[in-house]
Order: C-alpha cells, then structure tokens, then sequence
C-alpha cells in the first residue's frame, strides 16, 4: 500500500532529510502534489517524483488523489494548510514548528480534535538514535535522571531578514528552540515538570531577545527532590562571526543520573561514564532520521487507531515555553498545569 501524499513547502531541509527519505520509501509513500513559494523550485521537486505542481496549499488539499499532506515550510502562511487538511480531512505530518499564540495553539489543537485526522509533529530530537539509545541506558545502566542541561547556540538572526532569507536558512524563533527543547527534556525524564521558572536578556530596552533560560522542576512535592532540567537558547553571536558561532559548542543535552552522566550530541554521537569509565557510541549506522520519521508517519495513517498524540507534546511545549515568559514578567517561579495523562507520549 502506498500513501498517496501532497508536499506543501518544501523548506530547508528538503534536499538532506526529506527528498531522500522520500526516494528510500518509495513503496510507501507516493508523491502526487507539490506546493511551494517559489514555482520554479515546486516544479522542479514535482517533476522529480512525477507529480504535479499546485499553485496555492488550498488547491492541494482538496485534490482527491490526496490522502495526506506533508508541510515541510511554514512559509507565509503559518497554520493555515493544517486547518485546511483538517477541513478536507486529509491527515498531517507537521515539519514547521508551532510559533503561534497560546489561544491559537488551542485552536489548533481543536481542530484537529474534531477533524479525527492523524496529525504527527515531527519532534525530531526525541526521535533521533542518540536519544532512543540514551532511553535505553537510563533503564538499563544509569538509572532515573537527576539533573538535565540543554543548550542550544545559534548565529543571531539578520536584521529586518527577508522572508525567503529566513526559510532559506532555516531560521526558527527563541520560542520554536524552546520548544523543541522543552519537549526533548520532557521526553528524557518521562513525565511532566510541575513549575517552571523563566528569564529573557534583551540586547537592548528596544532590541531583541538574544538569550532565554527556564528551569523546569519535574519534582511531585514541590521541594526540588525529582529531576531538574536548565534549558538555555541564545542568537547573541553575529552570524557573520563563523569561527565565533563554531568555537567549543557545548553539549547538546548533558543528563546526571543516578549512576552516571552522559553527554547527547545530535543526531547520534552519545558519550557517557559510570563508575566502569568512559563509553563512547556512534550510531551513524542507524536509519537517517527523515526516514524514522515519515516511517512513524505512515503508520499514524495507515493504523486503525486514530493518532494525534504528538500534537498533545508540540502544544505542551508551547504552554511551557509561554509560562516561562510569564516567569519573567513577574519575576516568580510558575505552577504548569499538569495535562490529562501526566506522562510525555
């Protein structure tokens, strides 16, 4: 059985993560449509897979030998594709982030809901090898996680960019980074935070964020006992300063358990020490990650069971990320609502 799918965007990724992903499944997947801002570059990735270019998202989501649809790039148009896919009842597998508001997050989330679509965000930290391997250590080896730190150093944004320049490149707001980092920790520990508290550095009273940091408390009572992550995102280094955004990057996600320490760097190197001595793991033989991922993908679809969890993670992170601005406003440490099940899927 193959899926019959519609690309809307095709972003920054698309031709190292999923035009090959797309080529190594071909006996799963089906391109049938294609839709992006820039014609030529649709026509071009159509013609590849023998599909059609569409002008407009609306125009493919409505097509019936679209089954499902695939939004790659956020482009101008936001959440629009994924309200109108709920409409046509076609599912989703969501590769933009999230950066809405939190009423529009619900909204979102709603519709879905009511659409009875499978939906997959795409979350691709939690899913990458070097995570599913550190999982496996943590049950077997290093015992529950303790302490979590969760860096991430990016180039600061161009002023004024250009919309195409930002997709082109790839850029993604403080909030989007937290987000996934948000969900990557959560995903780690296994369970929700309880409170969270929040910090944001502008460069100036008028100028742009250019570091957030928030401390997420996993403890059930309140005093600090269970886990603790320190997730920190910063665009303080120009990107024209190469060498500079380069220069001893730290650790990806750095996790002190109860009879270890390890140290993630995505997608797949992972070192870690116990009382034995240094482990170092390489897992470049596993399946590219947009493999993994649209595979996930096509099992949503494809499965009797409805599937729309990941959209319960992706508007988690937001709420998180958002009470974490609100930390900062009023200048305390935040209670987080704890969802339905109380555990990350």
């Amino acid at each position: 059985m193959k899926l019959r799918v519609g690309l809307i965007g095709l972003g920054c990724q698309w031709e190292n993560r999923y035009r090959p992903a797309l080529r190594a499944l071909n006996d799963r997947f089906e391109v049938r449509a294609v839709c992006d801002q820039v014609a030529l570059r649709a026509e071009q990735a159509a013609r590849e897979f023998g599909a059609v270019g569409v002008d407009g998202f609306r125009a493919l989501v409505e097509r019936n030998d679209v089954e499902a649809v695939l939004c790659l790039s956020e482009g101008w148009f936001g959440t629009l594709p994924i309200l109108a896919a709920c409409e046509a009842g076609k599912a989703v597998y969501c590769a933009t982030p999230l950066d809405v508001d939190l009423e529009e997050g619900r909204l979102l989330k709603r519709r879905v809901e009511e659409a009875g679509v499978a939906f997959m965000a795409e979350l691709p930290r939690r899913h990458a090898p070097a995570t599913i391997r550190l999982k496996e250590l943590i049950a077997t080896q290093l015992g529950p996680p303790h302490l979590l730190f969760c860096h991430l150093r990016k180039p600061a944004a161009e002023k004024n960019p250009r919309p195409s320049q930002r997709i082109n490149l790839g850029e993604t707001s403080s909030k989007v980074d937290l987000m996934e980092l948000v969900d990557w920790c959560r995903y780690v520990v296994g369970r929700e935070p309880t409170s969270v508290v929040g910090m944001t550095h502008h460069m100036s009273k008028q100028g742009s964020e250019d570091y957030q940091m928030m401390s997420l408390d996993f403890s059930t009572d309140g005093l600090g006992t269970g886990a603790v992550a320190q997730i920190s995102c910063g665009h303080y280094v120009p990107g024209s300063w190469k060498e500079a955004v380069t220069f001893r990057p730290p650790a990806g996600l750095q996790v002190a358990c109860e009879k270890g320490i390890a140290f993630v760097d995505l997608p797949a190197n992972l070192i870690w020490f116990d009382e034995a001595g240094r482990h170092q793991e390489s897992l470049d033989s596993e399946r590219p990650i947009g493999e993994q991922l649209l595979s996930r993908f096509f099992r949503a679809v494809t499965s009797l069971v409805r599937q729309s969890s990941s959209m319960d993670d992706a508007f988690r992170g937001l709420e998180i990320v958002l009470t974490a601005a609100q930390s900062h406003r009023e200048g305390r440490r935040l209670s987080v609502a704890p969802n339905e099940s109380g555990t990350p899927h």
